[in-house]
């Protein structure tokens, strides 16, 4: 992993930058705390917001009340519906 003050990135941009992108992560400090680390951005879209928290619907929890449990193989749709959904 690279390291670089503040300032040589303002003067040097373009060159981290370009390590960045071709695969190394550089850590930007200023004052001899790291402030940003910039790594290359993958092949996988980064959502804005976390779309799912619990993971893949066979990893959530399932959790009942008294009655019968519930049959979850049409999705979670009508579940949520009170939840913003």
């Amino acid at each position: 992993m690279e390291t670089a003050t503040a300032r040589e990135f303002n003067q040097n941009a373009s060159r981290i930058l370009a390590a960045a992108e071709n695969g190394e992560r550089v850590t930007v400090t200023k004052n001899g705390r790291p402030v940003a680390i910039l790594c290359p951005v993958g092949q996988r879209e980064v959502p804005p917001y976390p779309v799912d928290p619990m993971g893949p619907d066979e990893a959530a929890p399932v959790f009942t009340a008294a009655g019968p449990p519930v049959d979850w193989s049409g999705g979670r749709g009508e579940y949520l519906a009170g939840f913003g959904q």
